[in-house]
């Protein structure tokens, strides 16, 4: 409960902090927040376009809400076993194109999602690997596989599945993707996220997984105290590579549901900002899969109301990303706030 105290106290003071600064711009904080709100989908805009309204926003903010779920579940089991996989993105570019080789051959998203948790599985495994085998620090093996893996997409992309239109790679075939695009309901056009139920089911289970089981508890044990967990009769090796493959495998169910459904394609040369957000995502919901979920929400609210906040108050929309970064900076803060907060 301290966890999600701290987590509600920092968001507290980081829209304050927000609004401070919008009021100093001359805006109107309310409505700048009502606008955040209103551009997720969850409050009702002036004015719709064609075949859109409320009800249209909010599955595409849930659309990408998704993949902020599961790469910050990926974060979260990483912590929790002592380990900081810093390397989400580069096993979501992994995932999302060994999940588009695989549906030219097989359009299946059963398939796409199954390759998808595979290849990120295997990335995290090696990490895992290289930990126990050779003691290479997980933070520098994961960041140099980020830059490995986006050199070896972006050569096969510009290589073999280039879009000449877009520069993007080639858009995964419809009846694969993870996404309903332009789904007709009532005369609205939809983005039905075919992931989501998936996430919510995932973030139950890794938390009776981490709370209720032996497993979850010898993860937990290794990652308070590996010296511990040993001198208790735990094998600390297979844990720490049970661990990170287990966090691979949530990062590559972020990257099919990113480059799968979300986006529809790859852009080469480019890791997803997404794998480093999902850090600070997960610290805001206290390493919790539950928590994880409410952060995942508040998070996309103001990345995904930005663009509407910035054309109705006439702002840059890198004052969304500045009230993300005071949240995620007093949510890091969380242990100095505690320790402010006994004394």
């Amino acid at each position: 409960m301290k966890k999600f105290f701290l987590s509600f106290l920092a968001i507290i003071i980081s829209l304050i902090a927000g609004a401070l600064i919008l009021w100093l711009m001359g805006k109107d904080p309310i409505a700048a927040y009502m606008n955040l709100l209103q551009g997720s989908g969850l409050m009702q805009k002036v004015k719709y376009a064609g075949r859109q309204n409320m009800f249209t926003d909010f599955m595409s903010f849930v659309d990408a809400m998704t993949p902020m779920i599961f790469a910050s579940l990926s974060v979260a089991l990483a912590l929790r076993g002592g380990f900081f996989n810093i390397g989400v993105s580069g096993q979501m570019m992994i995932a999302g194109i060994t999940a588009h080789m695989l549906s030219l051959v097989i359009p299946s998203r059963v398939l796409v999602i199954l390759a998808g948790l595979i290849a990120g599985a295997l990335v995290g495994a090696l990490i895992g690997w290289l930990r126990y085998k050779f003691n290479v620090n997980e933070v520098v093996s994961s960041i140099m596989l980020n830059s490995t893996i986006m050199y070896l997409v972006t050569f096969y992309i510009n290589t073999f599945y280039i879009n000449p239109v877009s520069r993007q790679s080639k858009s995964i075939i419809a009846s694969a993707r993870l996404t309903l695009s332009g789904f007709r309901w009532e005369n609205l056009k939809l983005d039905i996220p075919l992931a989501f139920p998936l996430a919510i089911i995932t973030a139950i289970f890794l938390f009776w997984f981490i709370e209720r089981t032996t497993r979850g508890y010898e993860i937990k044990a290794v990652g308070l105290s590996p010296k511990a967990a040993y001198y208790a009769g735990m094998n600390v090796n297979r844990i720490s590579l049970i661990t990170m493959t287990l966090s691979g495998a949530l990062a590559g169910l972020a990257g099919v549901s990113y480059f799968c459904g979300y986006y529809a394609a790859i852009q080469p040369g480019v890791t997803p900002s997404m794998g480093f957000d999902a850090i600070a995502v997960s610290l805001l919901g206290g390493n919790n899969p539950i928590g994880c979920v409410f952060a995942s929400f508040l998070i996309t609210i103001i990345s995904k109301g930005s663009v509407y906040m910035s054309s109705r108050q006439h702002i840059e929309p890198e004052i969304a990303s500045l009230i993300t970064a005071f949240i995620l900076t007093f949510a890091a803060c969380s242990a100095f706030l505690s320790r402010k907060g006994r004394r």
